[in-house]
């Protein structure tokens, strides 16, 4: 091959490559873009987050947030004592109860206050609430009940 052609070979697959297709397919000169601004959270970002009190203390960690049918935050449920799945349990906070200083999340209460609340179940055998699938996944969101596989 000729340096000619092993330079537009090059140019070619430059052109071609993931990260030049993705730039270019994502927006186009009359669409504006989104992009996600410094009062918003990602969800992914905030599950699984350490917890701390006001005195910087671990007092646990955030497990899900729970969404109203209107795709506000009801709740963060944060996971208080549990270690590798046992002891412990979950509780329910209103999202507006934890804040995002310094990049941490924040609750002005102590971990004793976090276990002497109720527990949360993230599913109700009652309702089927909590076990439908995704709808992503192939789910109807709020239908109550799943065709999930069992795994």
């Amino acid at each position: 091959m000729t340096n000619k052609h092993g330079a537009a070979l090059a140019v070619l697959l430059a052109c071609t490559s993931p990260a030049a297709l993705a730039a270019t397919s994502h927006t186009t000169a009359n669409q504006p873009q989104m992009t996600i601004q410094s009062d918003q959270l990602r969800a992914h970002k905030m599950i699984g987050a350490t917890v701390y009190d006001r005195n910087n203390q671990k007092i646990g960690s955030v497990q899900d947030l729970v969404l109203t049918k209107d795709g506000t935050v009801a709740d963060v449920v944060v996971d208080v004592g549990r270690f590798l799945r046992m002891g412990g349990k979950f509780v329910a906070v209103k999202f507006s109860d934890i804040k995002t200083d310094n990049n941490r999340l924040t609750l002005d209460r102590t971990k004793d206050q976090l276990q002497q609340m109720a527990a949360y179940n993230l599913t109700n055998k009652n309702t089927g609430a909590g076990q439908t699938e995704s709808p992503v996944h192939g789910g109807k969101l709020g239908s109550g009940s799943s065709t999930a596989p069992r795994r």
